[in-house]
């Protein structure tokens, strides 16, 4: 059998720049060992799968090592693939997913809008040794979610960091967010993930389930700019609204193909 495949950089408008995400549009559910295994092929932070239902779509993704709960470049890559390569009508796409409730994008004719949970970090304390896997600076603040949530002073406090990324996998947490105020935008921020197989993800929209609320505090403000501050870059528009928010990015494709699977 063929599965269609297509691929689209996230949170850029520039090709080879943001997070690229891999979208393959199914007509119902492959056995979750198969998708596991084209996520590993693919070898990109997510794969997103979708099959469509009553209200909109289902929707999961898959990093090449395990199914995650949340992500948002893939989110935002699916919604790009839809509303210009599959003929998508209308400006709104509800993506049902199972640990993240509903997940709605709006294509506003600039940019698609994402509507997301927040969710606010609490103080934590620094595991032992995550300082010096990252490369020795101590953050001003140490928070946690999902993922650990570091506070540093400056922008380059977090462009300079070179993480040691096999020491950083065995620290006992999904991912690490480091972030601080930009120079040119509101916050700025990097997100590790060897332990899911993403030593660094390019552009992180779950993180910022957990950046918005912190930073829309701190500033004292709930529209604010962001980058993250990867190689390849990414750039944000977001907004809290109350236990919500909402990120705003662009996207570009890069492929479209198939996927050949072999007859079980």
């Amino acid at each position: 059998m063929t599965i269609p495949i297509y691929q689209a950089d996230a949170f850029t408008d520039k090709l080879f720049g943001g997070n690229p995400a891999a979208v393959c549009p199914l007509d119902e559910w492959l056995p979750d060992a198969t998708m596991q295994k084209i996520a590993l092929e693919n070898n990109l932070a997510e794969t997103a799968f979708f099959v469509k239902n009553e209200n909109g779509y289902l929707l999961r993704w898959f990093t090449p090592e395990l199914e995650i709960d949340l992500c948002g470049h893939a989110t935002l890559a699916s919604a790009h693939i839809l509303f210009t390569e599959l003929g998508y009508e209308g400006d709104t796409i509800c993506f049902d997913t199972v640990k993240a409730g509903t997940l709605v994008v709006k294509w506003d004719g600039d940019k698609y809008s994402m509507d997301f949970p927040s969710r606010p970090p609490f103080a934590a304390d620094l595991p032992e040794g995550l300082v010096a896997v990252l490369g020795g600076k101590a953050p001003k603040e140490v928070l946690r979610n999902r993922d650990y949530v570091l506070i540093y002073d400056n922008e380059e406090d977090i462009t300079g960091m070179t993480p040691d990324h096999s020491a950083l996998a065995k620290i006992n947490t999904l991912g690490v967010i480091v972030t601080a105020p930009g120079k040119h935008v509101d916050f700025v921020s990097r997100f590790f993930a060897p332990a899911a197989g993403v030593p660094e993800d390019p552009v992180t929209g779950s993180a910022h389930c957990n950046l918005i609320p912190y930073w829309a505090g701190k500033l004292g403000k709930n529209t604010l700019h962001a980058y993250q501050v990867s190689a390849r870059h990414g750039e944000l528009w977001c907004e809290l609204k109350g236990d919500r928010v909402v990120m705003a990015g662009k996207a570009v494709t890069y492929l479209k193909g198939e996927i050949y699977i072999p007859a079980s």
